[in-house]
């Protein structure tokens, strides 16, 4: 522990506030609440802690803190902190994951929808569904049982759901507005919880159909009531008083958490969602500020009333909510409670392994690959590969992994601009040149580790640019392949040395996954640019052929050579001018005949 955080757990506050762990970067890194700072920052730094947490710790190299007057503020700060700093180790609060619900549209005809997005637009809107196949299967069943809208066709101009018995509104004489009301009352019926009876309806239409020896549209409906029995066999578990209802409960071991969501809609359990993360903080607390960002922050509508169990604040709860939070202690809700939190237990003992295999393939393998290094977790690695042939656009790429997983949306590319020819050194000092400072200049973040995909000369002229042009000490290894191009050992160290890594290592399957990506993201860049030049070197000198002919050329034909064996009236029937097809034909026999 430095000097400087000594000196300010010293005098942190016993008051409610929030608390901004920093890294090496001054990057903030978690955000946290408590009722009593002090005892909770203090916590981080004495004691035992699970290994997640002392990975956390491991990283901090210094805080901040925000005193509030209430524990109500410093929950709502603490959400709000979260969304303006993206904090890397608050992975429970960043999930933006939004469920699909049904809406009918307020409009002249209304339309049945499956949106995710709940706005103030008078619609009516019914959910949510975590599973979206529940909500399409539901929209798909109300669309053969009513028709609704399905298109913006005027009267008369029939659509494809028309012809199906499935949209009135194109019809040459569509229904009037209280005749299209009835059916979407219908519609709201079924939603709100009344399919029973609109079963009921359909069995008797069914056996009068039957009746009448229409037995095409007996089956139509016997089907729309399997239909019906197939989408609302999940909502069996009900409550008498039909109050749309969440209900809440969790579990954790070993650092992390599961929170299981029943939804209850006009009394009836129609969905569940599970979500399992790791947490730093106090379970509770941890457990309350996830209902807060589940609603405030995800834009779950509210329902009227949301069970917790005991002894969560539902006091606070309700008052960030602003509706009924409540712990029930018996009947048919604690029940209810009780399941949500067998599931919980359930979800995170079947999801354990998995979540500890993962952890070994990733962050337990960049700690020990830091071990075998001598150096710091190397959190943050850019790895580099180069790709030409012959000295034929030259290309670099560069990937990055964060805890051992690819960030994706970090990955660069390259046109190396001053090598001529095959000069693989040079092409690693300019692009190293270029990203490094790049990065200098933007302040953004440096990596703890780089890897080059190759051996001791391409180290030599990284290094070179980092320590002697830049100024930059940072790790650097080398990444050697065999001659089956796979894998074949880390150098490091000045003079180069081979790292003995164990081959069945999870550290020595990270560096083989990084080195397999970059160089899969470096060759595809280039194959990329050595298609286009080898198209565009020939049609771009020819007169008319612009940048759509060219594509329209490129996508029919697979080759130079093949457009040249064309005939006028096969590119006449592609749709290009047979002055210009002569042209064609012309310039590149021309080339061919030069040649």
């Amino acid at each position: 522990m430095s000097s400087l955080i000594q000196e300010k757990l010293a005098v942190l506050p016993v008051q409610p506030g929030c608390y901004l762990m920093k890294d090496k970067h001054g990057t903030v890194i978690y955000v946290g609440k408590s009722k009593k700072l002090k005892n909770r920052v203090r916590s981080y730094f004495a004691g035992a802690n699970d290994q997640k947490t002392q990975r956390l710790v491991q990283e901090i190299a210094d805080f901040e803190y925000i005193v509030t007057s209430s524990e109500i503020e410093a929950l709502i700060l603490e959400m709000n902190l979260i969304k303006k700093y993206d904090p890397k180790y608050n992975v429970l609060l960043k999930d933006d994951k939004s469920y699909p619900y049904l809406k009918v549209t307020n409009e002249r005809h209304p339309r049945l929808i499956v949106t995710r997005k709940v706005l103030k637009d008078k619609g009516k809107y019914f959910g949510p569904y975590p599973n979206v196949l529940a909500a399409r299967e539901t929209k798909k069943l109300l669309d053969r049982i009513y028709p609704l809208r399905k298109c913006n066709n005027p009267p008369g101009k029939h659509c494809l759901y028309y012809h199906l018995g499935q949209c009135l509104a194109c019809a040459d004489s569509p229904p009037t507005k209280e005749e299209y009301q009835t059916i979407v009352q219908d519609v709201v019926s079924f939603l709100n919880g009344g399919h029973l009876a609109i079963k009921k309806e359909l069995k008797a239409k069914m056996e009068a159909a039957s009746e009448d020896l229409n037995f095409e549209r007996a089956m139509e409906l016997r089907d729309q009531i399997q239909h019906i029995d197939a989408v609302m066999e999940q909502q069996k578990m009900t409550l008498k008083d039909q109050v749309n209802r969440d209900v809440f409960h969790y579990a954790y071991d070993k650092g992390w958490m599961c929170v299981q969501v029943f939804f209850i809609r006009q009394g009836k359990l129609i969905e569940r969602d599970v979500s399992i993360f790791p947490f730093f903080d106090d379970a509770e607390e941890t457990f309350t500020t996830f209902i807060g960002r589940f609603y405030l922050h995800h834009n779950h509508p509210k329902p009227k009333q949301v069970l917790v169990p005991a002894p969560i604040n539902y006091e606070l709860l309700s008052e960030l909510l602003e509706i009924d939070v409540t712990i029930p202690y018996r009947g048919r809700k604690k029940d209810l409670i009780d399941l949500a939190g067998k599931n919980a237990e359930i979800a995170l003992a079947e999801k354990f392994s998995l979540i500890e295999r993962n952890e070994e393939r990733t962050i337990k393998a960049v700690e020990r690959l830091g071990e075998q290094l001598n150096i710091e977790t190397p959190h943050r690695i850019e790895a580099f590969d180069n790709s030409n042939i012959q000295g034929t656009d030259p290309v670099s790429a560069m990937v990055v992994f964060i805890d051992g997983k690819a960030e994706k949306k970090e990955y660069r590319k390259y046109k190396v601009r001053g090598v001529k020819g095959p000069d693989d050194y040079e092409t690693m000092r300019e692009v190293i040149r270029r990203r490094y400072t790049r990065v200098l200049k933007e302040n953004l973040p440096l990596p703890d580790l780089i890897l080059v995909d190759g051996s001791k000369g391409q180290m030599s002229a990284a290094i070179e640019v980092l320590e002697d042009e830049l100024g930059l000490d940072i790790p650097l290894c080398g990444l050697a392949k065999d001659d089956k191009h796979k894998t074949s050992e880390l150098l490091y160290g000045e003079p180069p040395e081979p790292i003995q890594l164990d081959r069945k290592s999870q550290e020595f399957y990270l560096i083989q996954r990084i080195q397999d990506e970059v160089h899969r993201f470096a060759i595809t860049f280039h194959r990329q640019l050595r298609g286009k030049s080898a198209f565009k070197s020939e049609l771009d000198a020819i007169p008319g052929v612009g940048e759509k002919r060219r594509k329209l050329l490129l996508t029919h034909f697979k080759s130079i050579a093949e457009i040249k064996q064309a005939s006028i009236e096969t590119l006449k029937r592609l749709g290009i001018p047979e002055p210009t097809a002569q042209t064609i034909l012309d310039h590149l026999n021309q080339e061919k005949d030069l040649s």
